[in-house]
């Protein structure tokens, strides 16, 4: 491309001394995809039907425009419209607004969509495995650009991080400390208890076994309180002998492998994390204990903080929540 070197620099000023050039800071959108536009495809008519607009008013525009900064930016040749100095120094800049703007377009209509924007969703073990995960590949396969952080916790910290706005929203339980009135609440699912051991263990390949015969292992359970905690301590009343005494209380993942795999612990953990121990992806070395008598675990619901407005990609993810909840249990 040709530039010409016959601009006068001393004409970027007005009679009274202003520069000239300071105008290009109100330059209108359309102008700069006007400029652009031209200096991409050398002919007038060509840029105004990029820009859609008719030839007679891009030609007036850019009239307009050079009498703003007191400069040509193009010259008519025989090939066609080629910037001056001026204009190829104004249209470097042009292209790059024109770009910023098609960015912005792209992002807020991905925005709207769903398909970009940032989720925060909290949820508890067992659900966090079996409805949180699987609803975030199904997004990121729509929408890969999408940030998700998910907490996964406790009910206990779950709903105050819901209440204070720093969730989404959460597959929990309400804590008897928060109102229920202070929630969107929609049913999910009943959590399945189980037991898990090491593949050597002596209860393990006996067949149903009753919870009396293992009270005298040790057990690694989570705090008091907890729902599993409280649903293995309501089971062994119901068999009427005494809880274990030798119990490891944590609700860490790694420890509970780590003190499975070398001790005849007994460890009580939601159906979905002893179905991701027990998978071939893991290759853990260990074993389920089946129960005569299931675990009965109270239902975690699905909430959001009422009259809370979500983003468009918060309500996509949610969407997906509630469409693999609805889907029949997968059991083990």
């Amino acid at each position: 491309m040709t530039y010409h070197s016959n601009t006068n620099i001393m004409s970027l000023h007005d009679p009274n001394g202003m520069l000239m050039a300071e105008h290009l800071t109100n330059l209108r959108p359309v102008q700069a995809r006007l400029i652009a536009a031209i200096a991409a495809h050398g002919q007038l008519q060509i840029a105004a039907q990029s820009c859609q607009i008719t030839q007679p008013a891009a030609s007036r525009m850019l009239a307009e425009l050079e009498r703003m900064i007191g400069v040509p930016l193009f010259e008519r040749t025989p090939k066609g419209m080629e910037p001056t100095p001026a204009g190829a120094l104004v249209a470097r800049r042009a292209e790059r607004v024109v770009l910023e703007l098609n960015d912005m377009a792209r992002e807020m209509r991905d925005f709207r969509e769903g398909r970009s924007g940032r989720v925060r969703v909290g949820a508890v073990t067992g659900p966090a495995l079996g409805y949180v995960v699987p609803a975030i590949r199904a997004l990121k396969q729509e929408a890969p650009g999408v940030e998700i952080s998910v907490e996964v916790g406790p009910s206990t910290a779950l709903v105050p991080a819901l209440a204070r706005g720093d969730l989404d929203f959460a597959l929990a339980r309400i804590p008897p400390d928060h109102d229920s009135a202070d929630f969107e609440v929609e049913p999910a699912r009943h959590e399945v208890g189980t037991l898990l051991v090491r593949a050597g263990h002596p209860m393990a390949g006996r067949g149903a076994v009753v919870l009396p015969d293992l009270a005298g292992f040790p057990w690694i359970l989570q705090q008091r309180g907890a729902p599993i905690r409280t649903a293995v301590d309501a089971a062994f009343a119901a068999a009427g002998c005494p809880a274990p005494r030798d119990v490891t209380t944590t609700s860490s993942l790694l420890v509970i492998i780590a003190l499975l795999a070398d001790t005849d612990s007994i460890a009580a953990m939601s159906r979905e994390v002893t179905n991701l121990v027990l998978s071939e992806r893991v290759g853990a070395r260990f074993a389920r204990l089946p129960l005569h008598d299931p675990l009965e675990i109270d239902p975690y619901l699905l909430l959001r903080a009422r009259h809370r407005v979500l983003p468009p990609v918060a309500m996509q993810l949610l969407a997906l929540h509630r469409s693999f909840l609805a889907r029949p249990d997968p059991g083990t």
